[in-house]
């Protein structure tokens, strides 16, 4: 599956280290209160763990939140 973003699409990411069993609702609530932004605004968010060496993608489209790994 290959991720197709508009070229109008913000993109966002967290330096700071996030907790990867955060799911849709942790992750958004990461977005308003470091970001104070909208998860529902379309943008996509990036998340990184710890060592790094792993990351999310949260984005919000027409059919609802979208959680890549």
């Amino acid at each position: 599956m290959m991720l197709n973003v508009h070229p109008n699409t913000r993109i966002f990411i967290h330096t700071g280290v996030v907790d990867m069993r955060k799911g849709f609702g942790g992750l958004s609530a990461v977005v308003r209160e470091q970001f104070g932004s909208d998860p529902t605004d379309g943008s996509l968010f990036i998340f990184v763990n710890r060592r790094r060496d792993r990351m999310k993608l949260l984005h919000f489209t027409d059919g609802g939140f979208w959680l890549y790994y």
